[in-house]
């Protein structure tokens, strides 16, 4: 691209950011924002000097930025303007896209729950499923992957599938091919990691496998990623149920084997929300 061409690109962009905040301040209103309607406005939508107020920016930055001016504004500014004129997560990371050229930060956005519709279209499968984030805690699930696997009587932060494959001994003693897909799942989460290296839900999780498990302090800065995957390859018995004893868990264990492929469907590519689903082998 030349240095003409390069600034006509800017140019485009610049003016795209000014109107998509424009469109967004303009249809709001101080109601939607918490602030009183004081008499009659001559422009519909909030005024740039509430919104700086909202977001807690200087009314001249602000003003510059909506402007399209050529000015640095950091992922904090970014941040705050977001929340001030009440974007979503697209929204969010569109503004990004716009300002910075990238999109926000991880640890920017929340998640905790999926839609509604998510979970029925979960709960319709006849296979097992469920959805993770970008650290693999495992948020929702279907009955089927219940019964395989057994998500519910785990305490919150037990229910990430990098800990129950390397620091679970009843789970572990279920997979014939643990060490098989124990490695595939942790290069798949090393690929994962790249998209937030710094962020500290991700070192914790991290830290806290290296100490709970030998394989993982061992494996974690080995080379060898030649295989990949989001799910379980092969597991016996099935998941505790919520009457489940020891001794029943023993049985289960020794029970048939089964073989799994996967798939994984983005759920939220903002939210970094997947979900693997599992065929049965030769499916």
């Amino acid at each position: 691209m030349t240095k003409k061409d390069q600034g006509r690109s800017l140019e485009r962009t610049r003016s795209e950011l000014t109107e998509f905040l424009l469109h967004h301040r303009h249809k709001l209103t101080p109601a939607d924002v918490g602030l009183p309607t004081t008499g009659r406005r001559r422009t519909p939508g909030l005024r740039r000097e509430e919104v700086a107020s909202l977001a807690g920016v200087g009314l001249t930055w602000y003003t510059w930025f909506e402007q399209g001016r050529d000015i640095n504004v950091s992922e904090s500014f970014l941040l705050s303007v977001s929340h001030a004129l009440k974007l979503d997560d697209a929204e969010c990371c569109h503004l990004f896209l716009l300002a910075h050229r990238r999109p926000p930060p991880v640890e920017a956005y929340q998640w905790q729950s999926i839609s509604a519709r998510i979970q029925v279209l979960m709960d319709e499968l006849p296979r097992p499923a469920y959805v993770m984030n970008l650290r693999w805690d495992v948020i929702a699930w279907n009955a089927a992957a219940e019964h395989l696997i057994g998500f519910a009587k785990r305490e919150v932060h037990e229910r990430n599938m990098l800990r129950m494959v390397f620091a679970d001994p009843s789970l572990r003693r279920r997979l014939p091919e643990w060490h098989r897909d124990a490695c595939r799942l942790l290069a798949q989460f090393r690929c994962d990691l790249a998209a937030a290296p710094e962020d500290p839900a991700m070192q914790e999780l991290i830290e806290e496998l290296i100490r709970l498990s030998p394989d993982m302090r061992r494996w974690w800065q080995k080379a060898e990623l030649d295989a990949y995957s989001y799910g379980i390859g092969a597991i016996q018995g099935k998941g505790p149920g919520p009457d489940s004893d020891s001794s029943q868990s023993n049985q289960d264990s020794d029970s048939t084997r089964q073989d799994f492929d996967h798939e994984t469907l983005i759920v939220d590519e903002h939210r970094h929300l997947r979900m693997v689903v599992y065929f049965a082998e030769h499916f």
